[in-house]
């Protein structure tokens, strides 16, 4: 284990989240980088978002690990819904705002640290053999190397990448030179069907001569059989030389035309991986600038509050009664009984995670048989209970979204790059409080967010037993 020497280390802080300087809410120390990216010392600083492909990764998946167990005191507000996402999901989703936060959060960053010590104190060895987990724990603990290390780890990255091309480049050398292999054998059998082809013709003339001269035909007549033999022989070769050189040709022609195909193919490829590249490239670009956009919204909404004095659920004179409670609402169903009970309920809504559902029941259906076997289902269960149902689906698998669902059930898709249980969650948020809403599904994450906010979670089991009895 590593001394905690060998790292800079943060002020300490008081129960009340003080730093020993006195700031409320702020960590500072000389140890610690005075700018993002710049190291006490005033060595160079390191562009946290422009850090190599893996080096990145690394930092993100570390802050990630720490930031679900930070105080919610040390976690920047735009990092704030992050924290909400699965632990899977935040190095991957979140990993821009990640390093964003780290770059200018010198709380934040100190609060990453200290969490690292504590639990991951390997992942912060700046004399990794890992030159990528070397490279990571020198930025986050802004070691003078850190630089250096980056580069490192860029140059090798880029090395790796020339390396692979250099290896395509020379299979497809290996590939030209046995086709050019190929055709030269083929080649070679067509002159070795000539040479036969002009010896049996030279032996056929032989046996002619040789039996003019036995039957003893006068002398003109077999100077002109031979010449006659000559001629024909000449003929025969000028034909076999033509059909070899139309062969030879058209082979040849054959030989452009396939290296044509092969360049027109390698063009085709590297012009749709440049398509994929730009559309991920835009995909993400949308996403940065949507979530930009909802933290400023929450930030507009939050203080606005705070300026009229409004309150999410303003209270009644029968809430302040003592001695009595309206008793906690939401939990988890695990009985097809309790199921009816709360069916049962007056204008009660149930929300359905689609997929989360069918793969459960019927998973060897393809999707479009899965979405319309359990909207068919959840249509007579409406008509049995007459309860609100809506069923989310993911809309990344989905090439053509119907024009219009069935009657009685609300049928939706999240749209391009958002999750089906950020549907279910924004779903349940938008209902008035009071209502009662159940939730299927057997995600455990959409589990805990919706029974927080009241609602009751059914089990995909429990909700397909259900339905096999409607």
């Amino acid at each position: 284990m590593l001394s905690s020497s060998a790292y800079p280390q943060p002020p300490e802080e008081s129960a009340s989240g003080r730093s020993a300087a006195g700031a409320p809410g702020e960590v500072e120390s000389a140890a610690q980088p005075t700018r993002a990216g710049e190291s006490a010392s005033g060595t160079e600083s390191v562009d946290w978002l422009g850090l190599p492909e893996p080096v990145r990764e690394r930092v993100a998946a570390l802050a990630a690990a720490a930031l679900g167990k930070l105080p919610s005191d040390d976690v920047p507000r735009q990092l704030r819904p992050v924290a909400r996402f699965a632990p899977a999901k935040r190095a991957k989703l979140g990993g821009t705002a990640l390093l964003k936060a780290l770059r200018d959060s010198s709380r934040f960053r100190t609060a990453v640290l200290e969490w690292l010590r504590e639990h991951r104190v390997d992942a912060l060895n700046p004399n990794d053999d890992d030159s990528v987990a070397a490279a990571a724990a020198a930025v986050l603990l802004g070691e003078s190397s850190a630089s250096s290390r980056v580069r490192l780890v860029a140059k090798n990255t880029e090395e790796s990448a020339l390396r692979a091309e250099r290896d395509a480049a020379v299979a497809r050398v290996r590939k030209l030179e046995a086709e050019v292999g190929r055709l030269r054998e083929e080649l070679e059998e067509a002159h070795a069907v000539v040479e036969r082809a002009r010896t049996e013709r030279e032996e056929e003339l032989n046996r002619l001569r040789g039996r003019l001269r036995k039957q003893g035909i006068v002398v003109r007549e077999a100077q002109d059989a031979a010449a006659e033999a000559v001629a024909a022989r000449e003929r025969i070769q000028a034909e076999r030389d033509a059909e070899i050189e139309a062969m030879a040709e058209r082979l040849e022609r054959e030989r452009q035309k396939a290296a044509a195909e092969r360049t027109r193919a390698e063009r085709a490829v590297s012009e749709a991986e440049a398509a994929r590249q730009s559309a991920r490239e835009a995909r993400d670009a949308d996403e940065m600038r949507l979530s930009m956009l909802l933290d400023t919204l929450s930030g507009a909404v939050d203080g606005l509050r705070r300026e009229l004095s409004v309150g999410p659920s303003p209270r009644r004179p029968a809430d302040a009664v003592r001695g009595a409670s309206p008793g906690r609402r939401g939990g988890r169903v695990s009985e097809p009984a309790a199921l009816d009970t709360l069916l049962a309920l007056p204008n009660v809504h149930v929300i359905v995670d689609g997929y989360n559902i069918t793969k459960t029941g019927y998973p060897e259906l393809s999707l479009a048989e899965q979405r319309q076997r359990l909207v068919r289902e959840l249509g007579a269960l409406v008509s049995r209970t007459g309860a609100e149902v809506t069923v989310v689906f993911d809309g990344a698998d989905v090439t053509s979204i119907p024009a219009a669902g069935p009657r009685n059930v609300r049928v939706l898709f999240s749209d391009p790059g958002v999750l089906a249980d950020d549907v279910i969650r924004s779903l349940v948020r938008s209902e008035p409080q009071g209502r009662p809403l159940v939730v299927a599904t057997s995600d455990q994450a959409v589990v805990n967010s919706v029974c927080a906010e009241g609602s009751y979670a059914v089990p995909a089991s429990v909700l397909l037993t259900r339905l096999g009895r409607v």
